[in-house]
């Protein structure tokens, strides 16, 4: 699975400078999506799988690592090559590197006992496969912080210009490094204080850096809200993952991964969408946009908070 994710990005990536039309482009789009539902899904479950209990938040916080290092530094690495040489360029790059990832995978071996083999039924899919039920709170969790990256791919490139940097990917550089320094020591702390005690932690630092950001009138400022967005991306994921991990069945564990992995793809979605109508290409609504993502944060961490306090059945560690 992790080998036809890879596979997908390899591909697609040639397909971006063929394509002139808008319908062509957004169908691009849906099937390079199969890269972010079969890779990263596979990923996480083969982690979960090799790790012993008691070190599986830090696990999670390294391997989050560097699917956090590939998704944020290739924005300014990406416009790095656009400025350079060409988008043509920079496409074809992202092909290179996809194939490397291949070349990884072959070396891999198989952590399933008896893998079966592929079949057209297993496409099959029935409303017991779409969701796995045990982790749906971390998986709303997962919705309601993610909700600010959304907004952060998607208004951050036109916050970076009307600030006056050329490189609007310098952000994500920032957001990495930031991400990046907490993500090993996050996850560790999960393991010995509790994975909810330290999620109210990032959420919180999401609602403050989305605040920031929004009143950034400089570019300190606006790395200063970068760097605290980015500390809570890094105590964030790796933090979710280890937590459905704990209390997913262990046969059901792709499947748990797997919802885990759709609940991150619809709160960048939505929050891509909304940031997109709310900030309507007017700076005037810069604030309010970002203010949003603070807004929607502090609901996840409300939540979370009620649960820690009235110690429902989510409130466990196997």
């Amino acid at each position: 699975m992790m080998v036809f994710g890879a596979s997908i990005c390899f591909v697609i990536g040639f397909l971006y400078p063929l394509i002139t039309s808008v319908v062509g482009f957004f169908l691009l789009r849906f099937f390079h999506g199969f890269s972010t539902g079969f890779k990263p899904t596979g990923t996480v479950a083969y982690v979960a799988d090799i790790v012993p209990i008691n070190r599986r938040g830090e696990a999670m916080g390294l391997a989050s690592a560097f699917g956090t290092m590939g998704m944020a530094s290739g924005p300014a690495i990406g416009s790095e090559i656009a400025i350079r040489f060409s988008l043509e360029t920079m496409f074809q790059t992202s092909s290179f590197v996809a194939i490397l990832s291949i070349l990884i995978l072959i070396g891999m071996k198989e952590t399933l006992a008896n893998p079966e083999k592929f079949r057209l039924s297993h496409l099959k899919i029935g409303a017991q496969d779409i969701y796995e039920k045990d982790v749906l709170l971390p998986s709303v969790i997962m919705m309601l912080s993610v909700f600010s990256f959304g907004i952060v791919l998607t208004v951050i490139p036109d916050f970076s210009e009307h600030i006056g940097m050329n490189n609007k990917g310098t952000f994500f550089t920032a957001f990495t490094l930031a991400s990046l320094a907490v993500r090993f020591f996050a996850g560790k702390a999960s393991d010995r204080f509790g994975r909810m005690e330290v999620l109210l932690g990032a959420l919180l630092l999401y609602a403050i850096g989305m605040v920031v950001i929004g009143l950034a009138e400089t570019k300190l400022m606006f790395f200063v809200g970068a760097i605290i967005f980015g500390i809570g991306t890094g105590m964030n994921s790796p933090t979710i993952f280890a937590w459905a991990t704990d209390i997913a069945k262990v046969q059901f564990r792709g499947r748990a991964m797997a919802t885990v992995f759709i609940a991150l793809e619809l709160g960048i979605m939505f929050g891509a969408f909304l940031s997109g109508l709310i900030y309507n290409n007017d700076s005037d609504n810069f604030l309010i946009t970002f203010w949003t993502g603070a807004g929607v944060a502090l609901i996840g961490f409300t939540i979370l908070l009620f649960f820690i306090i009235t110690k429902r059945p989510y409130y466990v560690k196997n």
